[in-house]
């Protein structure tokens, strides 16, 4: 349940209708019964999807090792030391190049993206969605824009729909009810929301961290909670 103090004010429509109200500084809750909000991703000063790269990357390449070794210690192939010393030498050289060229190539999609972002976030009581909204839009842009969405959801949802559709592009949604994880670092300002074969990120602004952290786990019954 919402407390008072966390609704701000409401937009009204011409005749009267309420528009949505504002949960906290950012977050608005539309007529829908849908919360909304728009962040933006700052891809030099927030590492959150460099590390996650490079930890897809040492899981795969542990993984590889692991299977190699195994594979020697079943077939009896023991060498000496020195031999193999060289070879996983040459392995964690390789490792090495392969992070310096993921870090080059973050740094190249972050200049085409003009080194940041923007996200639209849409929860409720069932799930939580990102939707990437296109890299021509400005901050400025993107705030009124969801302002827009808010009123529109009010007065014509198939027009919120079709606007919604044409503003943003890659979506991820992850279902509260199949979470098993959740995992909050305020610091980043991001919350993980695993499934059991999906990962999804959500951000939100610090006043806004602790509205979103406490539903998403007040919301996800089968998951465990970490962070704070």
């Amino acid at each position: 349940m919402r407390n008072k103090e966390e609704i701000r004010s409401q937009t009204m429509l011409p005749d009267g209708q309420t528009a949505g109200t504002q949960i906290t500084k950012n977050i608005w809750l539309a007529p829908d019964g849908k919360y909304r909000w728009v962040y933006e991703f700052n891809m030099l000063k927030n590492p959150t999807i460099l590390i996650s790269v490079v930890r897809v990357l040492l899981l795969a390449f542990g993984i590889v090792m692991a299977l190699m070794l195994a594979v020697q210690l079943t077939e009896g192939v023991m060498g000496t030391f020195e031999e193999y010393w060289g070879f996983y030498k040459g392995m964690l050289i390789l490792l090495g190049i392969l992070l310096f060229l993921s870090v080059i190539a973050y740094l190249i999609v972050a200049k085409s993206f003009g080194w940041s972002y923007f996200v639209l976030f849409t929860m409720d009581e069932e799930f939580v969605q990102n939707r990437y909204m296109k890299q021509t839009f400005e901050k400025a842009q993107a705030l009124g824009w969801l302002t827009a969405l808010v009123g529109l959801v009010a007065g014509n949802p198939t027009t919120a729909g079709a606007g919604l559709i044409s503003a943003t592009r890659d979506t991820s949604t992850s279902e509260f009810a199949y979470v098993r994880k959740v995992k909050a670092v305020r610091r980043r300002q991001v919350i993980y929301v695993n499934q059991l074969l999906g990962h999804n990120q959500v951000y939100a602004e610090p006043e806004d961290f602790d509205f979103v952290r406490n539903w998403i786990a007040d919301h996800c019954p089968n998951a465990k909670i970490r962070g704070h």
